[in-house]
């Protein structure tokens, strides 16, 4: 049986109508509200580039298992599926995936920065160090918010 093949661009059209998408700003303002912002990066360019204060790292590799609701391997710091999500990249394009991964997990509002990071430092928003690193044996995607 041959499946029907998509593109790239199918799977982003269909995921970006399942989200909102905010410029860095609007993104601020919503954290600022009380929206949490996940920040899938990898730990190298947390540590190259800065982070968002008060973000959570949850490598996009483990995003399902961290925000599984009721899940054996959900970070507890990341709230109930009435919790706001705003999903951060390096550029906006992996987040909009991320962010509909989310949805589908049940929660309600998910958003995703456009132009991610590298656009959240060029609008001049804070961005600080890391406030950890990982250790040895330690899960990725289970600490609290930098």
């Amino acid at each position: 049986m041959e499946r029907a093949r998509r593109t790239l661009e199918q799977e982003l059209r269909d995921a970006r109508a399942l989200i909102d998408r905010l410029s860095p700003a609007e993104a601020f303002e919503r954290a600022e509200s009380g929206a949490l912002i996940v920040d899938i990066r990898s730990e190298l360019d947390r540590e190259r580039l800065g982070v968002v204060p008060g973000s959570l790292h949850v490598p996009r590799t483990v995003l399902e298992w961290r925000l599984e609701p009721g899940g054996a391997w959900c970070n507890p710091h990341v709230g109930g599926v009435e919790r706001r999500i705003i999903l951060l990249c390096d550029h906006g394009f992996s987040s909009v995936l991320a962010a509909a991964a989310v949805v589908r997990l049940g929660y309600a509002e998910v958003a995703d920065v456009v132009g991610g990071f590298d656009a959240w430092r060029e609008a001049g928003l804070p961005t600080a160090p890391p406030a950890w690193q990982r250790s040895d044996g330690e899960l990725a995607g289970m600490r609290g918010p930098d």
